[in-house]
């Protein structure tokens, strides 16, 4: 913090008289707070115990996959033994080099602050490069404890990317489009892994009773699913801890049935390590091969579940997890069915379920039942994630998000998407009836998202990890090698139910590109007329009207400016009130924004206009919860902000102030007032600091109680029960209820996007008043068409 020569201290005040302690920079402190995810260290017991708990959540969808793989394979039954040796081998090396290779040891340390999958990429780019559609960011905002950055030197090869990727809009477009082709498509994976792990879990009560038909096995699976969902809104809280340890107990099993059938049957199923197998597969057969990819492609579904997943695991805890107890026991598992379907070759439909022997095929038929719903269970939690980070970044419309749980941040609950997961869920399961169909569709999807990963992780490694090209380009082809060939014979099956994942997506995606189009266009709507200063200033004081007792809190999506609303708001009514703050709600591409860093206030023009702004800054997992106050959070902080800004009266020459509140030591809250000179002044509750930088910067408060009470009484002014008296006379919610058109010029494809469907998902959304749980009788709309 810079230094403030003697007659600078003189002329502020006795408070710098105070002891110089009080003044300590925080660069140390915030550096801590901003890598406070990497810099964790774990003992070995919790690492292993976290390493445990891991395998319920994060590794169900992929260890279920031995349901239904060679099935898929051999749709049509097996002639030759070198058939499964060859397939085999192409599992064992495809295991290897995606979910190992891939996303274990590279893409998994692509993670925002704990959080994985294709939003928390996105966030990563926009942090680190200007290519957010709705440019709504300011600097005080990379100021935030979870806001981490890179910075660049003028010519690296990460400067020059990143300003490829700022130089044109339509570059910013392509980058959203393709996150979102990858957002739908997982959305599809959780429709399709309910569907075809039940179903296949479900099919061991047929095995043992050949008689039966399959419509029992199909109805038997609709009823796990219908009240798999119906459970939905209790969340995990109670039940969590039992996933971990139903989860290792089915890896145990089906290491040890497939170690057992490897002795049984025939071990000479291990050549199939020997990768030249993969080579006689294809030469052998080459049509036939390459359309039994899509199947082998099922043995890595849930690998990029794993990724969506991560829910603050230690990335080194879900390696130890992997290597020591995923990896081995499915490759045994893979491996013991092929040695059970070389010596049975018929029973290549069912070879699961038959390959178990008698004494303990009950009890495994529980305990895979039971990892299907908790593999589908983790899937569906990654769906809810996946719609929440797309609303917090304007690309779906706003829904009911519940929190289910008072421990963890990321169980959530989304009513409306759980319905319509659970109708398409069990309108997949009861349309095709059999896994084959079902492996299909789920092979596009999973294929589909992979291939985004991929690409999404080429500017991550230039710009977030400063790698070398050489890398890059080594990571982009070993991945594309393998991924498309299995796009391509995913393709092909379009017509075998692969259309499935690709009708869901395009839905999902007209929904969600839709819906930010015309949330951007809005967005430029109000920031290309909204009202000068100079015209409110013009007005006076009374603003021309007729000032009434009251705090008027008006909505905005500006966090600069006045907004045209308002200007539409006083030349259509002729009173306003007596206190007016402009209430801007953003989310950041942060995965939370801390409570005591969530709001920055600030004060509009002079002092008798009574005129202020209000920040509320959110991360793309941070919740309104139902129990949340937002009124009586934003009243707080307006009068903490005028009580610091009375204290401050004596000594500033600054008329412009802005505030932010700081978490500091002792539960104390720091404040930021931003004078006009271009000194910084940080006023805690209790000390003072002055700084010639430009940005936030904390500062300690060793202050307690009396001493500030004391103070803060005296410095007390005439505004501060002014605004208490209006408090007490009511407060107003203005939302803008601002309606968008085509313009009668345009074409027919936006026309009926936007008149229809943006329209229709805007009718059927929730209101702004009902998230922020705004009274209705203090509530007030002020409508406005818009023509885009």
């Amino acid at each position: 913090m810079a230094s403030i020569s003697d007659s600078e201290t003189t002329n502020h005040g006795s408070i710098w008289d105070l002891d110089q302690n009080l003044d300590q920079p925080m660069d140390e402190e915030a550096s801590r707070l901003k890598n406070m995810y990497t810099e964790k260290k774990f003992s070995s017991i919790l690492l292993l115990r976290l390493a445990f708990q891991s395998l319920g959540v994060v590794f169900g969808d992929l260890g279920t996959s031995p349901l239904y793989v060679f099935y898929n394979i051999f749709p049509h039954g097996v002639d030759e033994d070198e058939d499964v040796i060859g397939a085999l081998s192409l599992i064992i090396y495809t295991i290897t080099l995606i979910p190992l290779m891939k996303y274990v040891f590279v893409v998994l340390r692509a993670n925002d602050n704990g959080q994985g999958g294709t939003f928390a990429l996105y966030s990563l780019l926009c942090r680190h490069a200007k290519v957010s559609t709705i440019p709504n960011q300011h600097k005080t905002d990379e100021e935030l404890t979870t806001y981490s950055r890179q910075t660049y030197e003028e010519n690296s090869l990460a400067a020059k990317v990143k300003r490829w990727l700022e130089g044109r809009p339509y570059k910013k477009n392509c980058l959203l489009i393709l996150v979102l082709i990858g957002t739908c498509t997982a959305i599809g994976d959780g429709i399709l892994t309910p569907a075809i792990s039940v179903l296949s879990a479900s099919g061991g009560i047929r095995v043992q009773n050949q008689k039966m038909s399959t419509d029992v096995v199909v109805v038997v699976a609709v009823i796990i699913l219908i009240g798999l969902f119906s459970m939905q809104h209790y969340g995990t809280d109670k039940v969590g801890w039992l996933f971990a340890p139903i989860v290792l107990l089915w890896f145990i099993l089906i290491g040890t049935i497939g170690a057992l059938n490897i002795h049984k049957y025939n071990n000479s199923v291990l050549k199939a390590y020997n990768p030249v197998y993969i080579y006689r597969y294809f030469r052998r057969g080459k049509s036939e091969s390459w359309t039994s990819l899509g199947g082998i492609m099922l043995s890595i579904t849930g690998t990029e579940a794993l990724y969506a997943d991560l829910c603050h695991f230690p990335v080194f805890a879900i390696q130890i997890a992997f290597t020591l107890v995923v990896f081995p026991c499915l490759l045994l598992a893979y491996t013991g069915q092929a040695a059970y379907i070389i010596s049975n070759k018929d029973h290549v439909v069912d070879a699961f379920y038959r390959s178990i022997p008698d004494t303990i095929y009950w009890p495994v038929f529980i305990i895979a039942t039971l990892a299907a719903i908790v593999a589908s269970q983790a899937t569906i939690s990654a769906t809810y994630s996946i719609i929440k980070q797309a609303l917090a970044l304007g690309c779906f419309p706003r829904v009911s998000v519940v929190h289910t749980s008072k421990k963890f941040l990321g169980q959530i609950y989304i009513p409306d998407i759980n319905w319509v997961l659970m109708i398409l869920c069990i309108a997949v399961t009861a349309g095709f009836k059999n896994q084959s169909q079902i492996g299909n569709a789920y092979g596009t999807a999973v294929v589909i998202v992979m291939l985004v990963t991929t690409f999404l992780m080429v500017p991550i490694m230039l710009l977030v990890w400063k790698s070398h090209w050489i890398l890059v380009v080594i990571f982009i082809v070993l991945s594309l090698m393998v991924e498309l060939p299995y796009f391509t014979a995913c393709i092909n099956k379009v017509d075998q139910g692969g259309w499935v994942p690709l009708v869901v997506a395009i839905a999902f995606f007209i929904i969600m590109y839709v819906w930010h189009f015309c949330t951007v266009k809005r967005y430029e709507f109000e920031m290309h007329s909204k009202v000068s200063m100079a015209w409110i200033l013009g007005l006076g004081p009374s603003l021309g009207l007729v000032r009434v007792p009251g705090i008027g809190f008006v909505y905005t999506e500006l966090a600069s400016g006045v907004p045209h609303i308002f200007s539409h708001f006083i030349t259509n009514l002729p009173a306003i009130h007596s206190v007016v703050v402009f209430v801007c709600v953003k989310y950041l591409p942060v995965y939370t924004v801390p409570v005591e860093e969530r709001f920055i206030v600030k004060r509009i023009g002079p002092k008798n206009f009574h005129m202020f702004r209000c920040v509320a800054r959110y991360g793309y997992k941070d919740i309104h919860k139902r129990d949340d106050d937002f009124e009586k959070m934003l009243l707080d902080r307006l009068l903490l902000f005028v009580r610091l800004e009375s204290m401050m009266d004596d000594y500033s020459d600054s008329e412009d102030f802005t505030m932010m509140e700081e978490k500091t030591q002792g539960s104390s809250n720091a404040l930021l007032l931003t004078g006009k000179a271009g000194s910084n002044t940080m006023c805690s509750t209790g000390d003072l600091s002055y700084s010639s930088q430009d940005s936030i910067v904390p500062a300690k408060s060793p202050l307690r109680g009396n001493s500030l009470t004391r103070y803060s009484n005296q410095t007390f002014g005439d505004e501060l029960e002014f605004l208490n008296r209006c408090k007490d006379a009511g407060v107003v919610h203005i939302l803008g209820n601002t309606i968008v058109h085509a313009r009668p010029d345009s074409g027919i494809i936006k026309k009926v996007a936007v008149n229809y469907v943006f329209a229709f998902l805007r009718k059927i959304c929730r209101e702004n008043s009902v998230i922020f749980n705004v009274p209705h009788e203090s509530l007030l709309n002020v409508g406005q068409i818009y023509y885009i």
